[in-house]
């Protein structure tokens, strides 16, 4: 019995979405490409970020089916084409949100002029994570509001940076220049840092995961999608430009970049100091409850999934009372905790713990997404006398290509995750996303032959 039904409103699912894509350490990430990281913002704005929320408003709205993203896929090419992108979407949970709670602590580290090692903070980093693992198994209506409060966070901490910069410009100028030449997309080692761009854009699928929480979800779904999406893309335009217009591109730091632009914007007094503080513990908070977030959208595709015998059968444990997905969550708190152990032991220093742990994370994160947009392409060629309470406004051609660009996006940011033009493969990285993609093939078939034999 869950007690999740008709959880989810339109504020609801607008702050959700907000908490899952509006990302504090993608602004720092993508300012680190340069002054074009504005004009990559804007292009991307209007060619891919808004078909794509377009697409999950027609999919959630005409197949709204437990798990999202995986009934999609599994309804246009299949179960195990489902299954390796459930896979994928949940495993990059594994990953990512180690590399989330590594940047916690090394904020913490730095708000409370503390001098924790990377062994340290690797142990705050598990303590976060299983606290992330006890909020996914509460009941919706109670872990609904550590994104909810998150995302309000979120946005307050980007209103007071922008406003912050503005105020800092007038004062001293811009540490870039920003200027219509300097906007022009530079090509090289940058590429890397533009994948960071495509993947703060994804995952408005996630409030379509629970389609029997969602109160009226034919209307909710398109309005929290056009609602949630310009809230997003303003403030990561503007986000980035607050950090460009506080720090040379130099020496932004992915790691500490936010917290350092916070003081420099209000750290010349004792009262600019302790509000600079205050607004970095909220964006702690704001890392925990991005971590929430996906963690109920990615273990839900999981559990729906595996209950389908795609999965280990271990992944569809609900709890009893609140219908949670217990398995994948305990799952996700004794891998993750392996993997900051595994990658900790290998990283330098914690920004490169967090870089490595983020990009393969991020691959195996992109790949679902083409799928996604392929499986939309596929239900409007094969399906599409349906009746769809909401259509993306555009035909059925038009729709595919749209489809097949948005999925070239994602494939290029997946290579460029990897791979970084006149450097080479980022070797950790790509080593670890060819054996998890490797391990997720051995458990799909596993999982077939158990279902084969009947046990």
């Amino acid at each position: 019995m869950t007690n999740n039904k008709k959880a989810l409103r339109l504020g609801d699912m607008t702050l959700l979405t907000v908490s899952a894509i509006l990302l504090l350490d993608t602004v720092a990430a993508s300012a680190s490409i340069g002054v074009s990281s504005l004009f990559w913002w804007a292009f991307l704005g209007v060619t891919f970020f808004i078909p794509y929320g377009l697409m999950n408003a027609e999919m959630g709205t005409t197949y709204p089916e437990e798990g999202g993203i995986y009934a999609w896929v599994r309804d246009a090419f299949g179960g195990r084409w489902a299954s390796r992108i459930t896979w994928s979407y949940w495993v990059n949970n594994l990953l990512w949100v180690p590399s989330v709670f590594i940047l916690f602590a090394s904020i913490f580290n730095q708000l409370f002029g503390l001098a924790l090692g990377l062994g340290a903070q690797m142990a705050m980093g598990i303590a976060l994570l299983w606290g992330a693992v006890a909020v996914n198994v509460l009941s919706l209506n109670i872990g609904k509001w550590v994104p909810n409060i998150g995302a309000t966070i979120k946005i307050l901490v980007f209103i007071v940076l922008i406003s912050g910069a503005f105020y800092y410009v007038s004062k001293n100028g811009t540490a870039n220049e920003i200027t219509l030449e300097a906007l022009v997309p530079s090509w090289g080692n940058g590429l890397v840092y533009l994948s960071t761009i495509i993947y703060g854009m994804l995952g408005f699928e996630l409030m379509c995961a629970t389609p029997g929480a969602i109160h009226d979800p034919k209307r909710n779904i398109p309005r929290a999608v056009l609602l949630s999406g310009a809230i997003i893309i303003t403030m990561y335009a503007f986000g980035t430009y607050a950090v460009l217009a506080a720090i040379p591109v130099a020496d932004i730091n992915l790691v500490e970049g936010l917290v350092d632009t916070l003081y420099l914007f209000f750290g010349g007094s004792a009262f600019g100091k302790s509000f600079a503080f205050a607004m970095g513990v909220g964006i702690l908070f704001t890392f925990f409850s991005n971590a929430v977030t996906w963690a109920i959208g990615c273990n839900k595709a999981a559990s729906e999934a595996a209950a389908e015998g795609e999965l280990p059968d271990f992944l569809a444990i609900e709890h009893k009372t609140h219908g949670t997905p217990l398995g994948a969550a305990l799952a996700m708190g004794g891998f993750g905790s392996l993997v900051i152990l595994l990658y900790g032991a290998l990283a330098g220093s914690n920004e490169e713990l967090f870089w490595n742990l983020f990009a393969c994370s991020a691959v195996m994160f992109l790949l679902p997404y083409a799928g996604m947009v392929l499986a939309f392409a596929r239900m409007r060629m094969v399906d599409s006398a349906r009746d769809r309470p909401y259509r993306m406004p555009v035909g059925n051609g038009t729709a595919v290509v749209l489809a097949v660009y948005c999925a070239i996006c994602i494939g290029i940011s997946a290579v460029f995750l990897m791979y970084t033009p006149g450097e080479g493969f980022n070797w950790p990285v790509t080593i670890g996303v060819i054996i998890v993609m490797l391990l997720g093939e051995v458990t799909i078939r596993a999982s077939e032959r158990h279902i084969d034999a009947g046990t």
